[in-house]
Formats: structure tokens, C-alpha cells, sequence
């Protein structure tokens, strides 16, 4: 559990979002939220790359499909910045499975079907460990960025 630090978390925007055109309404909703998107990027998630994203899925059933559908489109990868960052943004995506979401989540807003490929439209890190190795996956040291908020720049003085 979060003791109010700050902290980073990966979140993909999955294949089934960039291809509706939701990009713009996920990032928005983290915004608003009063998180802070200190790196992002799209691209095409290789297919190695991609198993090791989900290594600890390999001996399941539905990791061959995971993995063909991760790799289908790009997709867009962020790191998020927050008070309980980890919390905070797996509680805005909900339940795994879309039919389990609750209402005013973005799996229960957006999401459609999780099927065989797990198409629910987000990814978020489930742990600190988690995010600091999904990160690593994706980010190099230099593609994340440390900027002040906007009541930074007009409540603080110096900046």
C-alpha cells in the first residue's frame, strides 16, 4: 500500500483503444486526475519485447494470444507520475475484465470484450516491482522527463 509517496507507473494504451481513437479521452482522464505523463511514446511493441512484458504469463493459455495482440497495432506507452501513482491509476482503469468494471473506470467506460487476447484497452502496473521493471522495458533513463506542475510555476517561487 501507498504511504502518500510519489510515484511512477507504466500504463499502455492497448491495440483495441488506439485503433477506436481513445488515445486522446485515456491520456485526458489521467490529466484531470492530477497525474503527471512524464514520458510517452508510440510505437510497435516487438514481439520479444513483448514476452518479456509478460514473462510472468508465459505458462498460461492465453499467452500466445496476449502476445499476438500487443504486437497487432502500436500502441501508445506512458510513465505516470503521482501521489500513489500505482494505486490510483490501476483503481481509474478497474477490473481486468471489462464485464467487471465498474461504471466511470476506463475499462467500464471504453472497454469492449477481453476475450482470448485480454483486448481492455489499458495496461497499468500492478505493484511498485512491477512498474520499476516495466519501465526499464520500455523507457531509457533520458526519455523520462522531471517538470513542474502548473501551480508550481504560479504558486511557487524560483521555478
Amino acid at each position: 500500500m501507498c504511504k502518500e509517496e510519489v510515484e511512477r507507473t507504466l500504463v499502455i494504451i492497448k491495440p483495441d483503444a488506439v485503433v477506436r481513437g481513445l488515445i486522446g479521452e485515456i491520456i485526458s482522464r489521467f490529466e484531470r486526475k492530477g497525474l503527471k505523463i512524464v514520458g510517452m511514446k508510440m510505437m510497435w511493441i516487438s514481439r520479444e519485447l513483448a514476452e518479456k512484458h509478460y514473462e510472468e504469463h508465459r505458462n498460461k493459455p492465453f499467452f500466445e494470444a496476449l502476445v499476438n495482440y500487443i504486437t497487432k497495432t502500436p500502441v501508445v506507452v506512458m510513465v505516470v507520475e503521482g501521489r500513489c501513482a500505482i494505486e490510483v491509476v490501476r483503481k481509474m482503469a478497474g477490473a481486468t475484465d471489462p464485464k467487471d468494471a465498474e461504471p466511470g473506470t476506463i475499462r467500464g467506460d471504453l472497454a469492449l470484450d477481453i476475450s482470448d487476447a485480454i483486448c481492455n484497452v489499458i495496461h497499468a502496473s500492478d505493484s511498485k516491482e512491477s512498474a520499476e521493471r516495466e519501465i526499464s522495458l520500455f523507457f531509457k533513463p533520458e526519455e523520462i522527463f522531471d517538470y513542474p506542475k502548473a501551480a508550481d510555476w504560479f504558486y511557487r517561487k524560483g521555478i
